[in-house]
């Protein structure tokens, strides 16, 4: 059987499906929970990253340092992973991070940005961390410019490279072609984070360990923005039917995933129409409650805010522009022209039949 790395995000990635408000308690057992099931990366955070905690995308309940010596204490074998965007942390956070005994610092940068982590890549080095980097919205750059850009963040510096679906849009077929590009281009491990927003996150992820992806992004019922991410109690054992060692205890992970649903969120995610919409429009689902928020206080259809941030190509970070958007279907009347340009299926930003 081949291995498999299996990295949880849950209380980072989590975050943003109850609005950054993970207590210091409830972060602490999932650790522990997730440290007796034997998963070898354990993820802690804000939503959006170190350093993100704001009145633009949410202040957290907890502050970066509380929640990482919290998720540091409780890991006794499995390892701690942080999350940093550049322009939300700095290399002040890498730093701190560091101090609190972080093993992975993964470094997010849009797909085809990827000279933006350079700097911070060579920080971690210097500081001798090990450092990944992960392509966001990946669907919005080709496998060809997706292997380009991974083998750049490796001349940077980064230890193992990846691609994020961040808005869910990909199909397995789209994550074989471009994990197989970069695991050709690349001599490290190569990742993978699927979003569920079409109901393809586990097929996505199984496909990404047949195309040569060794490590797989999971979160406890699938805990994340939107419809959520891929659900890691039923990635595991599917990933072993399939001929993919995890070491994973399956007993004990569903223990941690009865612990997630009864401690982290009010209820495990759904794909729910406005995921679905956000997965076609090739958008963010982290943008969910911002866009429900302003659409209600505009007397727009979310749907159509969706797909028009999509035409825009929107990405994480640009949370201002749901704000334009609303008002300029406000002012013109928002009669579902935007879904209307999604449905027969259209691909990302509107463009039919199309996987950017």
């Amino acid at each position: 059987m081949n291995a498999v790395t299996i990295y949880d995000p849950t209380l980072r990635d989590g975050q943003h499906a109850v609005r950054h408000q993970l207590g210091a308690a409830a972060i602490g057992g999932y650790a522990r929970a997730a440290n007796a099931a034997g998963i070898p990366v354990v993820e802690v955070g804000h939503g959006n990253g170190l350093g993100a905690s704001s009145l633009q995308v949410g202040r957290a309940a907890v502050s970066d340092d509380a929640m990482l010596s919290t998720v540091r204490e409780a890991l006794t074998t499995s390892r701690m992973g942080v999350f940093m965007l550049p322009g939300w942390g700095t290399s002040a956070d890498l730093r701190k991070a560091v101090g609190h005994g972080a093993d992975i610092l993964r470094i997010g940068v849009h797909c085809t940005e990827t000279s933006l982590a350079e700097r911070h890549l060579e920080f971690l080095r210097a500081e001798g961390a090990e450092a990944h980097c992960v392509l966001m919205m990946s669907h919005m750059a080709t496998p060809a410019e997706l292997a380009e850009h991974a083998a750049d963040a490796v001349g940077y510096g980064a230890q193992a490279v990846g691609i994020m679906d961040s808005a869910g849009h990909f199909l397995p077929e789209d994550v074989t072609e471009r994990i197989g590009a970069i695991a050709g281009a690349v001599d490290v491990p190569v990742i993978f984070h699927g979003h569920n927003n079409l109901g393809m996150a586990v097929a996505n992820s199984v496909a990404a360990a047949g195309a040569g992806a060794t490590i797989i992004d999971g979160c406890a019922r699938g805990f994340g923005a939107g419809a959520g991410n891929t659900q890691l109690e039923a990635l595991v054992p599917v990933l072993e039917r399939t001929g993919f060692r995890t070491g994973i205890d399956l007993y004990a992970l569903l223990d941690a995933a009865e612990f997630a649903e009864r401690e982290l969120m009010p209820a495990p995610p759904v794909i729910g129409s406005l995921s679905i919409v956000s997965g076609l429009a090739g958008v963010f689902s982290g943008f969910k409650h911002q866009v429900l928020d302003h659409a209600a206080r505009g007397g727009v259809d979310p749907r159509d805010v969706f797909f028009e941030l999509g035409r825009r190509q929107a990405i994480a970070g640009q949370e201002d522009l749901i704000v334009d958007v609303v008002a300029e279907l406000s002012s013109r009347g928002s009669g579902g022209s935007g879904g209307s340009g999604g449905s027969g299926g259209s691909g990302a930003n509107g463009r039919k039949g199309v996987v950017a």
